[in-house]
């Protein structure tokens, strides 16, 4: 409140109907939180001593020194510039401010100046703030998305699901994003602001932020910490005791709120999923549509020839040490054009934050349009050939002999780049977005991108795919905990009966395939006979494999077979993902906001030995922070636990409460239940 002799004595904001008005409620009621391309008013209290002779003049500020200026016009313009109108009435005015569709998202400070009509400034009032972001409801910005389904998923949802485990056991795990939960949206500025970008030149930096390529590539950076301020550390292997396990997180606030609590020092630890998790919450937040994207059979090639060499010695262990292929990896999708490049290439884009390969000297990767990788044109901005390798490279597996010499076993030209998932709009059901990335399987147009990319189409058939002996292992859905059996077939189709060395590797890998230790191995010469199958069984108990398999729950099982006469080793290769059991958690009564309520959990241990260390972590967007919850005393096989939390929701709406269960032996266990929160009503009373 200015001094009586002020001119302008108020300023409201009218916080509440613009934020309405311009989809921001969720973030804040109290300040101004409004997006680019959309119109929004304050009014302005005067005193008497205003009169219609004086001039107003507008003025926006950005920037923590006020690097960038923009004068507001008073007049509409040619539509790329701010202007404003105003309307007096009584003692009050509303002004209405117009932004253009690509005008620089942030925090402005307004500057109110009332002249007088020889040129004078008789008042400056400079102490009204507002943020901008993105408006993906208005046709003129670059991030316009005319389906409002998706705009309610891609922006407005703070509750999801990412998808992992193997191309045939698909699971998901529930993911808080939060993007509207409390001070998020000036974290999300924070990290632009902490960029080397921003750091090098903040002035240059400010003006680059109306373009979501130049904001999203910022944010891919940013996300990781290997070269730059940025939020999360990765890790790969244990221990993870100096930080948070990667399989603890439930949602992207706490990651970000203690990267801003630190002073921008790096949260410990994050794994693909996190990275690409936190990456959609700051995106959704800054008003860009964006998702989260999991590559099945996903391939890391180093060396950029769209083909993945896997080498093993004569025991089948690895001697790798770069080309990988993951059991699943994350990205994010974001929408936006692409006016940087050819027509063809708006909508998604591929974004990794995953700190993998260095892009133009950073580690980041993308925005890359996903119509040019199912087009194979590579030379697209940015990181195409990277990403394009990611769902279409060849895996080759060689085995290194005694003495040095490489023989091929194995030529896999389809299992990389499956079952491409999301999120779909309709729910929590998954949806298949692998025809976004590549045509079918085996079609001419499949063929025709691969020669555009400069990979071959098909290789010559070896005398693997021609042998008269078939490999194949199958297993059932095992439970971790429990003892199972995986069954290797051999097929002989050959007329005569088949002497043949089989070996059978069972190995604890990480998603990324990263060795953990051996489970179980066996060697036996197995006799076929002709036009019939031999199955050989590996039996693998809990603890067998409980003692080396990593958070992931994973087994990789690798089966050779060796035969005189055929000029080449048989191999193949399954992964089998361990599940784990379900969480209950019940939530019985009808939720009001800020009233409390209670939720149960309960658990109960599959494994045949006692859990120690238990512990639940919980957490909702509208609903609560991250809370966590001990359990007194150790948990005994088959043994039932349940604990009772009290909270009070923050918003009403559709919420979905998270939770993580934790102990010794048994990690990575998730659940989620799906809640209403509902408006307080007050009855009325008729007399």
């Amino acid at each position: 409140m200015a001094s009586r002799n002020s001119l302008i004595i108020a300023a409201d904001l009218r916080s509440r109907e613009n934020n309405l008005a311009h989809r921001t409620r969720e973030i804040d009621w109290e300040r101004l939180i409004v997006r680019r391309g959309q119109p929004f008013s304050i009014t302005l209290q005067c005193s008497d001593f205003v009169s219609p002779k004086h001039d107003l003049q507008l003025t926006l500020h950005l920037g923590k020194r006020d690097e960038v200026a923009i004068k507001v016009q008073k007049e509409r313009g040619t539509g790329d510039k701010w202007w404003f109108n105003q309307q007096g009435a009584q003692d009050e005015m509303l002004l209405t401010l117009h932004s253009p569709a690509d005008a620089i998202i942030g925090q402005y400070r307004l500057s109110v100046l009332i002249m007088s009509p020889d040129g004078r400034i008789l008042e400056k009032h400079d102490k009204i703030r507002f943020h901008l972001l993105f408006n993906p409801w208005c046709r003129d910005d670059e991030v316009y998305l005319p389906n409002e389904s998706q705009l309610q998923e891609y922006v407005m949802n703070e509750d999801g699901l990412i998808y992992m485990g193997s191309w045939d056991y698909i699971k998901s795990i529930p993911w808080n994003y939060g993007q509207f939960e409390d001070y998020v949206m000036d974290i999300c500025f924070e990290v632009l602001d902490n960029s080397n970008d921003a750091l090098k030149n903040s002035e240059m930096d400010i003006r680059h932020r109306s373009d979501p390529i130049y904001v999203s590539r910022i944010i891919s950076a940013m996300v990781n910490s290997i070269d730059d301020r940025g939020v999360l550390t990765g890790r790969w292997v244990e221990p993870y005791s100096d930080g948070v396990a990667p399989y603890q997180w439930t949602g992207s606030v706490p990651i970000l709120r203690q990267w801003s609590k630190s002073g921008a020092r790096a949260v410990k630890y994050g794994q693909c999923w996190v990275f690409a998790a936190v990456a959609c919450t700051v995106l959704r937040c800054l008003g860009i549509p964006t998702r989260v994207i999991t590559n099945f059979n996903s391939a890391h090639d180093v060396d950029g020839n769209l083909s993945l060499d896997i080498l093993l010695d004569e025991r089948l262990d690895n001697l790798n040490r770069k080309d990988s292929s993951w059991n699943f990896h994350c990205w994010v999708e974001s929408w936006m054009g692409r006016d940087d490049l050819p027509k063809g290439n708006d909508g998604w884009q591929v974004l990794d934050p995953t700190p993998q390969e260095q892009s133009h000297g950073e580690y980041r990767c993308g925005p890359c349009p996903v119509t040019a990788i199912k087009e194979g044109n590579l030379k697209v901005k940015y990181d195409a050939p990277f990403v394009f390798a990611e769902v279409n490279a060849d895996i080759i597996y060689w085995m290194v002999q005694k003495d040095g010499q490489k023989r091929k076993i194995r030529v896999d030209q389809s299992s990389v780049g499956m079952n491409i998932s999301t999120k779909s709009v309709y729910g929590d059901d998954r949806e298949d977005v692998t025809l976004n990335y590549k045509y079918p399987e085996g079609s001419k147009q499949e063929r025709e991108v691969y020669e555009k990319a400069g990979r071959k189409a098909t290789e010559p058939t070896n005398e693997i795919e021609k042998s008269r002996l078939q490999l194949t292992i199958k297993h059932a859905k095992p439970v971790f905990g429990t003892d199972f059996d995986v069954i290797v077939e051999v097929k002989n189709d050959g007329d005569n009966d088949a002497h043949a060395q089989l070996t059978i590797l069972a190995i604890a890998v990480t998603y990324n395939s990263l060795h953990q230790g051996e489970c179980q191995r066996q060697a036996n010469s197995v006799t076929v006979s002709a036009h019939k199958v031999h199955r050989e069984v590996l039996r693998l108990r809990y603890d067998d494999y409980a003692r080396c398999v990593s958070e992931h729950h994973l087994v990789r099982v690798k089966a050779l077979l060796q035969a005189p006469g055929e000029d080449e080793p048989i191999m193949t290769v399954a992964t089998i993902p361990l599940s784990t059991p379900e969480l209950l958690i019940q939530v019985t009564e009808k939720l009001v906001v800020r009233e409390q309520a209670t939720a149960k959990i309960s658990f109960t241990n599959p494994l045949p030995v006692p859990l120690k260390g238990g512990v639940f972590i919980v957490e909702g967007a509208g609903l609560l922070s991250a809370t966590k919850i001990h359990v007194n005393g150790n948990i005994g096989p088959g043994q039932n636990v349940s604990v009772k939390l009290s909270f009070s929701p923050m918003r009403t709406g559709v919420r979905k409460l998270v939770v993580h269960f934790d102990s010794d032996r048994l990690r990575d266990v998730k659940g989620a239940t799906t809640v209403i929160v509902r408006k307080r009503y007050f009855p009325i009373i008729l007399n």
